[in-house]
């Protein structure tokens, strides 16, 4: 019988190995398995590599993680949060590495490893820091860079929904890079606001199907964003 779905927390986080890639999904507050990164605190793995759009929030969750210093590397979008600079400190002492990329390309670096791309050409920082030392062609007469996919050995995602077979649902917004990173991930780990029966699910409705998934937990999530 398969069964995705794990009773614990614990369960959820065991055998990250140190110097692990993580993806960790999140659009800053929405979408993010904040918990699940606070588990990975007491589960012990250290120098970690992060892959996410932004680097946390405020003092909880993947910014949590980093201000332990169990991340050594940062890939991302936006390193600052809208609450506090964890990576931006932590960069300016040299105590972590980061390297910027821009939105579009982050998720489509993300999307191509999931589906098996060894590489695209993009015009975005063709010409600007963040271009630096790449590959360039030129089509049609327009520059573009060589980027290359991102892969992770355990991705962590929050969705709304999920049966015992690892289908899930997103809400809204909160969906942002969770399918592309559920794809991308050797184990993906999803945190859950509860899990249904076999058929609750609108099958119309599943955009993450159950063979991206190895993990389920269901957990009550505390309200940070209002908080």
């Amino acid at each position: 019988m398969i069964n995705k779905t794990v009773a614990t927390i614990e369960e959820a986080v065991e055998g990250i190995q140190d110097s692990a890639i993580i993806m960790v999904s999140g659009f800053g507050e929405a979408g993010a398995p904040s918990l699940l990164m606070e588990a990975i605190i007491d589960q012990g793995a250290r120098n970690l590599t992060a892959i996410s759009n932004n680097a946390g929030e405020a003092y909880h969750g993947l910014a949590k993680l980093i201000s332990e210093k169990r991340v050594t590397k940062v890939i991302c979008s936006f390193p600052t949060g809208a609450k506090r600079a964890v990576v931006k400190d932590l960069y300016a002492v040299g105590e972590i590495k980061l390297e910027i990329v821009p939105q579009g390309t982050l998720s489509e670096r993300i999307r191509a490893g999931g589906a098996g791309i060894g590489g695209f050409y993009t015009p975005t920082s063709f010409g600007t820091r963040l271009g630096e030392g790449k590959e360039t062609r030129t089509f049609d007469g327009k520059d573009y860079v060589l980027e290359h996919p991102l892969h992770a050995d355990f991705s962590f995602i929050k969705a709304r929904l999920a049966d015992r077979w690892g289908n899930l649902t997103y809400d809204k917004s909160a969906r942002n890079f969770g399918p592309s990173m559920a794809m991308a991930g050797k184990t993906t780990v999803v945190q859950v606001d509860e899990i249904v029966e076999l058929g609750g699910l609108n099958p119309e409705a599943i955009i993450t199907p159950g063979i991206f998934v190895d993990r389920v937990v269901q957990l009550d999530v505390p309200n940070y964003i209002s908080g």
